[in-house]
């Protein structure tokens, strides 16, 4: 990874922001994309660092985008269409350019998701166990433990004495899981809905569960509200100790996490792209610096010859667009 780039993730990963880095991992000349050329591309689609050409960029931010929605990598094939038009791979996204450049490149598009987080509300063996696990996978985990003393917490790295969430950061990345045992159920479960974690859980039978959440209705909390709580939290493994909870309890988290459950926290701004009539490529209407004016309509393009192309006759490609 280049030094700049290792720098600029480093930073984003100690603030918790989501990026993508785009890597170029194989290019055929001529193409101003060189091996190992690294960009990061933020949530907003600003780009930091370089990839290659004009032409391909609003595209790679594009994609990259889109991977940060769903989570998921993915690799770009660029390059002249008659080349790619019958190589396509499996797991491949096909970018025919007709740009004037001729060569080829293969990006690798990789989100980078802060980690979830797991705010546990309570003081029993299963809270400390399920933040000490959660922080093996790599997680960042708080104890939340109302009016109590961080030494009944041994092993635990993040420990707050009060249902005060607001300082904890908690978004759409974070899990909270209410374990206070019929202590202050309910005040717990009422602070744990007022944030935007993805996922509310409260340890309770089903019994004691329906009764708080009725409480909290009767208090004034929604039914829209009330169902983003899951009760009993964690998987039915039958009759365990109370340890071997917290191992039931993480293993429901990790399913939300496979299940795309956390994404919601991320917000996306595409930017504004206008496509060349000429080549047909994204262009970013912001940044553009090829446009022309025709019939009262803006055209926005990639280079400089797509633009010279397009005025000496713009109705043969306004026919093919259309």
């Amino acid at each position: 990874m280049r030094r700049d780039v290792a720098h600029l993730t480093a930073e984003l990963i100690d603030d918790r922001q989501p990026f993508v880095v785009g890597t170029v991992v194989w290019r055929r000349g001529p193409s101003s994309g060189k091996l190992g050329a690294q960009i990061v591309v933020l949530p907003d689609g600003t780009v930091r660092g370089w990839l290659g050409g004009a032409c391909a960029e609003p595209t790679v931010v594009r994609e990259a985008l889109a991977a940060l929605e769903d989570g998921h990598p993915r690799l770009m094939l660029l390059g002249p269409a008659d080349e790619i038009g019958g190589g396509h791979r499996n797991g491949v996204t096909l970018v025919p350019m007709a740009c004037e450049s001729e060569g080829a490149m293969e990006v690798y598009l990789e989100p980078m998701l802060p980690q979830p987080h797991v705010v546990v509300v309570g003081r029993s063996p299963a809270v400390d166990t399920l933040a000490r696990l959660a922080e093996q996978l790599g997680w960042r985990a708080t104890v939340v433990d109302d009016g109590g003393d961080p030494r009944d917490h041994p092993g635990v790295t993040s420990f707050v004495s009060s249902l005060d969430f607001s300082g904890l950061e908690i978004d759409g990345r974070s899990f909270i899981v209410v374990a206070t045992q019929g202590h202050y159920d309910e005040a717990s479960l009422k602070a744990a809905l007022a944030t935007d974690a993805a996922y509310v859980g409260l340890v309770a039978s089903r019994k004691r569960a329906s009764a708080v959440i009725e409480f909290l209705r009767t208090s004034g909390v929604g039914d829209e509200e009330l169902t983003r709580v899951t009760a009993p939290a964690g998987l039915d493994l039958g009759s365990i100790e109370h340890d071997e909870m917290a191992v039931a309890i993480l293993a429901e988290l990790v399913a939300v996490k496979a299940q795309g459950g956390l994404m919601g926290g991320i917000k996306i701004q595409v930017p504004e792209v206008a496509v060349d009539p000429v080549c047909h490529m994204d262009v970013g209407i912001q940044d553009a610096k090829y446009i022309s004016q025709f019939d009262d309509d803006t055209y926005y393009f990639c280079a400089a010859g797509c633009r010279k192309a397009f005025d000496a006759d713009p109705h043969s490609f306004l026919s093919d667009a259309k």
